[in-house]
């Protein structure tokens, strides 16, 4: 009985191999929405570690903790996307 939920969910959805590049390429803008939405949204900004490297970019109060957030929504932003297109039959 299982065996046949599983195969059922598995044959809805769709195929998305990375072809030419385009799944980089979205991830990609996607995650660096997820990092603008990361450092507009959040509130209560550097209670974690720094990152030293990233200031001149980020800014002060950008650390470890609002990255791993920002990364986190762009791969859901990402996903969507990509599943998305994928059944618009933009990305084949």
């Amino acid at each position: 009985m299982i065996h046949s939920i599983v195969l059922a969910v598995q044959s809805t959805v769709p195929d998305a191999t990375p072809e030419g590049g385009n799944l980089f390429v979205i991830m990609s803008i996607c995650m660096i929405l997820g990092i603008i939405i990361a450092k507009i949204g959040i509130q209560n900004k550097g209670k974690g570690s720094s990152l030293p490297l990233l200031q001149p970019l980020l800014g002060r109060g950008f650390g470890w903790p609002e990255l791993i957030a920002g990364f986190c929504i762009g791969h859901l932003l990402g996903v969507g996307t990509v599943l998305g297109l994928t059944n618009l039959g933009v990305i084949s």
